[in-house]
C-alpha cells in the first residue's frame, strides 16, 4: 500500500516525486529586502521552526493540537507531522539548553567581559522575585542584552542576592565582571561588596572591583522627581480617582470617547492608569488625561454617578476628586516642568544603546533646569524644585559619590572629551573643585589603559600607586578652562 501510494497513486497529496527536488523560497534579510534560497522539506528543521514559534510568539503547547492549525499545516505542508504537546513541550527544553550553552561560549570567548543589571521587587501576591540581566558587546561590536535569571528569591537581604547572583554566574561560567548596575538601597550595597570581593577572587574585576558598583540613574532620578510630587499629591490623586473610575467599565471608557468626539479633541489613544511609586507612569497618565480634560468636563455633566463615586470612601478615607480647574492646572504645569526629566529618564532606560555616555549631559541638563527655577516666582514649583534639589545634592551634589567611569565614559565620547566636562563643570563648582575632579579622571582614564595594555593582571601593575589622588595636586597639573579650549590634546 505505502509502495503504492508513494510512487504510483497521483491523488496522494503527500506522494513525494524527487526527494532531492528544491524549490526557490524567498527569505526576508529586513523589512525592506531579502534573497530567494532554494529549500527542500526537512521534517527535523520544520519542528525546530514550530517550537521557536512557540517560544517567541508565547503560545500554549496545546496550540499544537488546535483544529485550526492542524488544517494550517495539511494545506502548507501536508508532509510535516505535527509533534503532540508532549514532544514540542521536550524540544522547548532542549532548544532552551542548545541556546544556553551557545550564549556562554559567547559569554566566555575571547576573555568576554561583562556588565550586570539586577533588580529585585515583590509582585501583588507578595512574592519577592529577582532578574538578573547581563549586557557585552559582541565580536561584531553590537550591544547584546540577556536576561540570565529570573526566580523567586527569599528575602531582599544583600546575603541573599550575592548568593543567588554568584550562583547564576557560576552556572553561566561567567568570571570577568566589569561593572554591576543596582538600585540605591542598603540590601544592595551589602550585595555588591560580597560580589566585588568573590570577583576579586577569581581575578575578573578591573582595578580590584574598585569601580564595579553603579547606581542606577533612572531610579535616582525617579527618587528625585518622587519627593517633588508631594506638592501635588491632592491634585494628582483626584485625576487618578477620575481615570480609574473610567476604566472601571467598558461602557464608560465608550461614554468617555463619544465625550471627546463631542469636544472635538484630536486623540485617539486610551487612557493611562498610573503605578504610583513610579513617576514616569504618572507623567504619562496626566499627559494623556490632560487631552482629555474638557471630555472629563462634559463627561461629568452627563454621568450622574461620576460625583457620587468620589463620596465614597476607599480604606476609611474620602477619595480625592472630582479634579477641579485648579487641579488640572496644577497638572499641566507638572508636565511641562516634567518633561526634561522624562526624556532623560527614557534615556537613561534605553536598552538596545549605551547609555553610560549620556549620563553626564543629562545631568548637566537637569542641574541646570533646577538652578533655573529655583529662581522662579511660583510657589508651586518653587516647593517642588527645593524638595528635588535636596535629593539632588544627594546623590549627584558631590562630585566624589559618582562613578568616575561614567565620566570615563563622556570623555570617550568623540562628541565631549575631556575639554566639554571641563567647561561644564567649570559652570557649576569652583576651580579648585574642577581641576582635582578633572586630575581624577585623566589619573583613572591612564590607569584603565595601563591595565588593558598589561595583560589585566595585578602582578603586572601596581595600582594602588596609579589610584592615589593627592588632595593638593601640583600647580603644573590644574587645568584651565581656557588654555583647554585653545589646546588639541583632549
Amino acid at each position: 500500500m505505502w509502495g503504492h501510494l508513494n510512487n504510483q497513486c497521483p491523488k496522494y497529496p503527500c506522494r513525494i516525486l524527487d526527494k532531492k527536488q528544491k524549490l526557490l523560497s524567498f527569505e526576508a534579510t529586513n523589512e525592506l529586502s531579502g534573497t530567494l534560497k532554494a529549500v527542500i522539506f526537512n521534517q527535523n528543521d520544520c519542528r525546530d521552526a514550530l517550537c521557536r514559534m512557540v517560544v517567541i510568539d508565547e503560545f500554549p503547547f496545546r496550540f499544537v493540537g488546535g483544529l485550526g492549525f492542524r488544517s494550517f499545516c495539511a494545506v502548507i505542508q501536508p508532509r510535516f507531522v505535527i509533534p503532540s504537546r508532549m514532544t514540542i513541550a521536550r524540544d522547548v527544553v532542549h532548544l532552551y539548553n542548545s541556546e544556553m550553552e551557545k550564549l556562554k561560549k559567547e559569554l566566555t570567548k575571547d576573555d568576554q567581559r561583562v556588565c550586570l543589571t539586577t533588580d529585585c521587587w515583590t509582585s501583588n501576591q507578595q512574592i519577592p522575585y529577582l532578574c538578573l540581566t547581563v549586557h557585552y558587546i559582541d565580536s561584531d561590536w553590537c550591544l547584546k542584552k540577556r536576561i540570565l535569571n529570573f526566580v523567586q528569591i527569599s528575602n531582599h537581604k544583600g546575603e541573599t542576592i550575592a548568593k543567588l547572583i554568584e550562583d547564576c554566574l557560576h552556572k553561566w561560567g561567567i568570571e570577568r565582571v566589569f561593572t554591576i548596575t543596582v538600585d540605591n538601597v542598603t540590601a544592595n550595597d551589602v550585595a555588591v561588596s560580597i560580589l566585588k570581593r568573590r570577583v576579586n577572587g577569581w581575578e575578573g574585576s578591573v582595578l580590584n572591583g574598585e569601580y564595579m558598583h553603579v547606581r542606577c540613574c533612572a531610579h535616582i532620578l525617579n527618587l528625585i522627581v518622587s519627593d517633588g510630587l508631594k506638592e501635588l499629591y491632592h491634585s494628582i490623586s483626584a485625576i487618578r480617582a477620575a481615570v480609574r473610575y473610567i476604566r472601571l467599565s467598558t461602557a464608560r471608557v465608550e461614554k468617555l470617547s463619544a465625550c471627546v468626539v463631542k469636544e472635538k479633541i484630536d486623540f485617539k489613544g486610551k487612557l493611562v492608569l498610573d503605578v504610583p511609586t513610579r513617576w514616569n507612569s504618572t507623567y504619562k497618565m496626566l499627559e494623556v488625561a490632560l487631552k482629555c480634560q474638557k471630555a472629563f468636563e462634559r463627561y461629568e455633566e452627563e454621568d450622574s454617578k461620576y460625583l457620587q463615586y468620589f463620596l465614597e470612601e476607599e480604606g476609611g478615607k474620602k477619595k480625592f476628586g472630582p479634579p477641579s480647574k485648579i487641579d488640572w492646572a496644577n497638572a499641566s504645569r507638572f508636565v511641562e516642568f516634567l518633561r526634561s526629566f522624562y526624556q532623560a529618564t527614557l534615556k537613561f532606560s534605553a536598552t538596545k544603546s549605551v547609555t553610560s555616555n549620556c549620563f553626564y549631559l543629562e545631568l548637566g541638563e537637569i542641574f541646570n533646569l533646577l538652578k533655573n527655577l529655583a529662581l522662579t516666582n511660583d510657589s508651586l514649583l518653587l516647593d517642588m524644585v527645593s524638595n528635588m534639589k535636596k535629593k539632588f545634592d544627594k546623590y549627584w551634589g558631590n562630585l566624589d559619590n559618582t562613578n568616575l567611569l561614567l565620566y570615563v565614559a563622556a570623555v570617550l565620547d568623540p562628541r565631549y572629551k575631556l575639554g566639554y566636562i571641563t567647561y561644564c563643570l567649570g559652570c557649576f563648582y569652583d576651580a579648585q573643585t574642577v581641576s582635582n575632579f578633572i586630575l581624577k579622571v585623566q589619573t583613572l582614564l591612564r590607569t584603565l589603559y595601563a591595565f588593558y595594555s598589561k595583560g589585566e593582571r595585578e602582578r603586572d601593575f601596581p595600582y594602588s600607586k596609579i589610584l592615589h589622588f593627592p588632595k593638593h595636586p601640583p600647580r603644573h597639573s590644574l587645568i584651565c578652562i581656557h588654555e583647554t579650549e585653545r589646546t588639541n590634546n583632549f
